[in-house]
């Protein structure tokens, strides 16, 4: 691999300011493990877990779809994250080795948008939230509050970090205990049958959310100490704190009544007896997930704009997120955001499979790195499958799919999943596409 960066002082205790500068290696397993556990406490945990018991039909079936889901993602995540720690650079410039420098440009571009847009999705779910326990009166000091406070954790991550592991983490613990037990002592019911699918589709829910946080993995475990560190912490730690919130979401649904789809379980929820005060306290912890998309988006940026000072870059996301929050609903922009999710599911599964597999480690991530058709073609085929898999809910978009899916007399399987499915075909493909290429003759370094 040819190196871009010059060595840092060793007074540098925060992340570099450019990309030009050598990323400080301060994460140890611990610090790691605890950052992705506060990642994975979030209030689409529940959310998620909950639409999958829907799907499954039953408690024990909706555990063991979380149980499947989150080790799959887990996998890939880690995976990500290990990438990250062996090349010392964010996840957009790792895509250098994979694609070429120029071609990375378009994930790039696509996960600048994306991470902006969750960040908004997270303050607009804060927001929400904190109006139904406070009122409509807390609206824009939340919005603009949880705003800032994204933006500078942003421009200190490193620090933002050891905040979470050494506070904020074991607030949050507290306040889940508290939900998980309130939640039990409800009496248990039946859980109904309207919108069973079956257990592979729910699986496919559970996976999606743990990778959708693959293309920021790479922006953190630069730090990491070591690639074991990184995979472990990476996969562990969140996986067990999604899984664990997922539950929640699946008890719930077993034990509380009413309309438990989308948000209304948040309003579930905060109904128990200090429900509220224990969804505070998450609603606290939900400014990490917000922070770790502004950062994600701010180090994206270097890989088109290397040498401009990552704390602009972070305030303007901040700016940009926080605006996007005050106009928009979750609904209108989260379809949209899936769909650009679609593309990074077969990315980084191909990602993955190319770095371990085919070119075992060795990617040119310097500004020079070429352009690599096997992993090029294995992303498009695995982009493709996800759309023919499930085209979304996006007007037009999902339109043009359905329309190519009865063209061509594309029937999925009722237990094909897009998140697994399109994972299993591309990986497949950079497996097969890159033991062609390195066959081929003349074939450019990777």
């Amino acid at each position: 691999m040819t190196s871009t960066f010059t060595q840092a002082p060793e007074r540098h205790v925060e992340a570099p300011l450019t990309l030009t500068d050598q990323p400080p290696r301060t994460l140890g397993l611990w610090a790691q493990t605890a950052m992705w556990a506060s990642f994975g406490i979030t209030l689409f945990g529940p959310l998620t877990g909950a639409l999958v018991a829907l799907s499954v039909g039953s408690l024990s079936g909706g555990l063991l779809a979380c149980a499947i889901g989150t080790v799959i993602g887990a996998a890939l995540l880690g995976g990500a994250a290990a990438i990250g720690a062996k090349l010392g650079t964010p996840s957009m410039v790792c895509l250098r080795g994979l694609l070429g420098r120029r071609v990375s440009i378009l994930p790039t571009v696509l996960n600048i948008g994306q991470d902006v847009g969750w960040a908004a999705m997270e303050i607009i779910v804060i927001t929400g939230a904190a109006v139904t326990i406070l009122g409509d009166a807390w609206r824009w000091p939340f919005i603009i509050g949880a705003g800032a406070l994204t933006t500078i954790m942003a421009i200190r991550p490193l620090g933002s970090v050891t905040i979470l592991r050494r506070i904020m983490l074991w607030l949050v613990l507290a306040g889940s205990v508290y939900l998980f037990i309130m939640v039990l002592r409800q009496p248990a019911h039946p859980i109904p049958q309207d919108s069973v699918i079956g257990l592979w589709p729910a699986v496919d829910l559970a996976a999606a959310q743990v990778v959708s946080f693959a293309p920021l993995a790479a922006d953190y475990s630069r730090h990491s100490k070591t690639t074991r560190n990184a995979f472990t912490g990476a996969s562990f730690g969140y996986g067990i704190a999604i899984f664990a919130y997922y539950c929640l979401g699946v008890f719930a649904v077993g034990h509380l009544t009413g309309d438990l789809s989308g948000t209304h379980l948040l309003a579930a929820l905060m109904a128990l007896p200090a429900g509220a005060i224990a969804l505070a306290l998450l609603l606290f912890d939900e400014l990490d997930d917000a922070f770790a998309d502004v950062y994600s988006a701010t180090v994206s940026v270097h890989n088109i704009a290397p040498r401009v000072d990552r704390r602009i870059i972070a305030v303007v996301m901040g700016i940009c997120s926080t605006a996007l929050a005050s106009v928009l609903s979750f609904d209108q922009y989260e379809s949209f955001l899936y769909l650009i999710g679609s593309a990074f599911v077969p990315l980084f599964a191909v990602a993955v499979v190319d770095f371990f597999l085919v070119s075992h480690g060795h990617w040119n991530t310097s500004p020079d790195a070429r352009f690599r058709w096997a992993p090029a073609v294995a992303w498009a085929i695995g982009f493709l499958s996800y759309q023919l898999i499930y085209p979304g809910t996006v007007p037009g978009w999902s339109d043009m799919w359905s329309s190519v899916q009865a063209l061509f007399g594309v029937h999925p399987p009722a237990w094909l999943g897009s998140t697994v499915g399109s994972m299993v075909i591309a990986g497949a493909a950079a497996w097969i596409l890159g033991a062609i290429a390195a066959r081929l003759p003349g074939r450019a370094a990777g």
